[in-house]
């Protein structure tokens, strides 16, 4: 049988992990105001979105894998905040914080389908 995919626990990671991307994605958009050729700028905008075209990926993958997001998402917060140390709390808060979360969240939407799961 199969259940429907429908509630805050199933959805509200995977919205995260859009959200995030295009967080993400909103830093690569300053290439525009420097002065550079076309060619320049579009390169260097899809230089600036790789951090957004990984999330993209992991994303896709932990759609269906829970525990992958449950691992990745806070490996990658906890990564951010030790390479920049020295950086503003609100940044890491901005970063690391929602990382952690929709790591969590895929945490309990996989107990979620392991709970379904055993009680069909």
């Amino acid at each position: 049988m199969k259940t429907r995919k429908t509630g805050f626990v199933y959805w509200a990671p995977r919205v995260l992990g859009i959200l995030m991307v295009l967080f993400v994605a909103l830093f690569s958009f300053d290439v525009f105001d420097m002065d550079a050729s076309l060619s320049e700028r579009i390169g260097g905008f899809l230089i600036h979105n790789i951090p957004s075209f990984l999330l993209i990926l992991l994303l896709v993958v932990s759609w269906r894998r829970e525990l992958v997001g449950t691992v990745i998402y806070p490996l990658l917060g906890l990564t951010y905040s030790l390479a920049n140390l020295d950086g503003h709390w609100s940044v890491h808060a901005a970063i690391t914080g929602p990382l952690v979360l929709i790591g969590l969240l895929f945490l309990l939407s996989w107990r979620e389908k392991q709970r379904t799961a055993s009680a069909v």
